[in-house]
């Protein structure tokens, strides 16, 4: 059966469905000789390349058979992006390959920003963890100068104007600290560029230091820096369950 050439390229493990759609606007997926438009429909028998390399789909009627996720900690100072023409160092450059398909980033972590990072082959549950209409919570810890007042924390619950749109959080817990800094839990919806670090700026608490501790029901835990491990199959049922796709593997 045919389907969307970007839900079928990100079900093989090739990218998120953002990510797909992103290469075939900029002309660098091409099937049967002739390059891709969104919403191209195949059936995963065409000849198909992506920047000139050949790819080949292997479809199944297990939407979770074979899928490889792991959890790991990105350090600080690392990026989640495969290509850097400043040649910095990669989550995946620290993370083994996976038996099939290749991982994508759910989510991205900036270079200052550490913390849990799920990592998945599955393109379409990656697409559903990110996209905002599933509404999953990223909790971080986050370390700001001071102690927050009641109309600050009002207002990042209310939500703020900044340049790309309005933006809050869903929730703001103290979680310790002394001196200068204090330490709080909070919560968002969405995955904008260093949405979090913004937001708090405008409310004149900048941010020293920030750490993503769970993205919807996967949790940190008591991994160190530089951390990986594949997920338990609990975690990966819970995953599923959190973006309504069944998690063939307990059937």
């Amino acid at each position: 059966m045919a389907e969307r050439i970007q839900k079928v390229l990100a079900n093989a493990g090739l990218g998120s469905r953002r990510q797909i759609e992103a290469l075939i606007k900029a002309g660098r997926v091409v099937v049967d000789g002739k390059r891709a438009q969104l919403g191209d429909r195949i059936s995963g028998s065409e000849r198909l390349a992506i920047d000139g390399d050949r790819v080949s789909i292997r479809r199944s009627t297990r939407p979770d058979a074979r899928q490889h996720h792991v959890a790991y900690y990105k350090p600080a100072g690392e990026i989640t992006s495969r290509d850097d023409p400043q040649q910095r160092s990669t989550v995946f450059d620290a993370i083994k390959p996976p038996p099939r398909g290749r991982w994508i980033s759910v989510g991205r972590l900036d270079i200052s920003t550490s913390g849990l990072l799920l990592l998945t082959t599955d393109g379409e549950l990656a697409h559903r963890l990110m996209h905002p209409s599933y509404e999953i919570v990223r909790e971080y810890a986050v370390r700001v100068l001071g102690e927050l007042s009641r109309p600050q924390i009002q207002r990042l619950l209310d939500g703020v104007e900044l340049d790309d749109g309005p933006a809050s959080l869903s929730f703001v817990r103290p979680d310790g600290g002394s001196g200068a800094n204090r330490w709080y839990r909070v919560g968002v919806r969405e995955g904008r560029n260093r949405e979090i670090r913004r937001i708090l700026d405008a409310v004149g608490a900048p941010v020293s230091r920030l750490i993503r501790v769970a993205y919807g029901p996967l949790a940190l835990g008591s991994m160190r820096r530089g951390d990986s491990r594949r997920l338990a199959r609990k975690e990966i049922s819970a995953l599923y369950e959190a973006v309504g796709l069944q998690d063939s593997q307990s059937l």
